[in-house]
């Protein structure tokens, strides 16, 4: 029924652009013509960013697990294994693609961020530092600890420069008048770089395919940023990307926090104390807000056969309670991060 759902949607967007196109082949003026050719692509610019994404009463979550703490941080590997943190218990659990049963994977005090390097190798925000994991779990070495001499606050998130390095946030005071986040680059050689600071809770980062742009949540603001990448070490101005939704009714908060992206470009974010997932398109347009089954929406990762269901870790109620990985089945393929092996 989903699907059948799915086709009428896509259909009627696709009568929608016939019926464009056919306006401008029957008009006489130019003007009508280039009207025509505008609303063309005005559609088409739509249905490339949301006719493929199903509309919100068609997505349910499905809790893949229940955890006993609060989850954050998940990533899947090459092999579909399903990684995450339990910050609190200072934990992260392997969910084996073979369907055997949850396992402890690594024990990192204060574990939250995590992604894997294209060599295979694991790169943790931890508690005060940001370390390396081999494959198995085992520690190698702590990457970044300070920076000119100053001790790193609170590493919270990773994304990965697929030439080499990675960039982290440091979330600096959770004060949300205070605005002494962070954003760091660690080249391959282990040379720490900052690269933005004065935000108000730095939390989420993603970089897109091309490297040219390094989208960062605001928690505190809560707003998306955008950087201009003009080389690895370094970004342009602070631009505001969107501002999100502000919470109502029961929910608790309105704190961005993971981000990533899809095969198309758009934004995804889970939003902390919101219950939901929102999608941006390129342009940062809202054009979708699916509910997730967590109200402390945490991280969230793109995985399934067909990399097509979207991975939502949190916290079911509040972080003091229960955690849960909750699955949304999107139909909607999403950008490929998993390390070549």
């Amino acid at each position: 029924m989903r699907n059948f759902s799915l086709f009428i949607f896509i259909c009627t967007q696709l009568l929608l652009l016939v019926s464009c196109n056919q306006t401008s082949r029957n008009g006489t003026s130019t003007s009508s013509v280039q009207t025509s050719r505008l609303a063309d692509k005005a559609v088409a610019a739509t249905l490339s960013e949301e006719a493929l994404l199903p509309p919100a009463y068609m997505v349910s979550p499905t809790q893949v697990l229940q955890s006993d703490k609060y989850s954050e941080g998940v990533v899947i590997d090459r092999q579909g294994n399903l990684y995450f943190s339990q910050t609190k218990g200072g934990t992260i659990t392997v969910l084996p693609a073979n369907g055997t049963r949850p396992r402890i994977w690594a024990k990192v005090p204060g574990a939250n961020g995590h992604k894997i390097m294209p060599d295979g190798t694991h790169i943790v925000a931890a508690k005060n530092s940001v370390v390396q994991l081999d494959a198995n779990g085992k520690n190698l070495k702590v990457v970044a600890k300070e920076f000119n001499g100053k001790p790193l606050i609170y590493p919270n998130d990773v994304t990965i420069d697929p030439k080499g390095g990675f960039y982290f946030t440091d979330s600096g005071s959770p004060d949300s008048q205070v605005a002494n986040g962070s954003v760091y680059y660690v080249d391959s050689a282990g040379k720490i770089s900052s690269i933005a600071t004065g935000l108000a809770f730095a939390n989420g980062l993603v970089l897109t395919p091309d490297r040219k742009q390094l989208f960062v949540d605001e928690s505190s603001k809560n707003r998306v940023v955008v950087y201009d990448v003009l080389s690895p070490e370094k970004v342009g101005p602070q631009k505001v990307f969107a501002d999100l939704p502000v919470k109502q009714g029961d929910q608790i908060a309105n704190k961005p926090d993971g981000m990533c992206l899809d095969a198309m470009g758009n934004l995804y974010v889970a939003h902390y104390g919101m219950g939901q997932v929102e999608v941006l398109n390129p342009d940062g347009n809202l054009i979708r807000r699916y509910s997730t089954g967590n109200l402390t929406n945490s991280n969230l990762v793109f995985g399934g056969p067909n990399l097509d269901h979207l991975f939502v870790t949190g916290g079911i109620k509040t972080e003091d309670g229960n955690g849960s990985i909750q699955r949304l089945d999107l139909g909607v393929r999403g950008l490929d991060i998993r390390p070549s092996r």
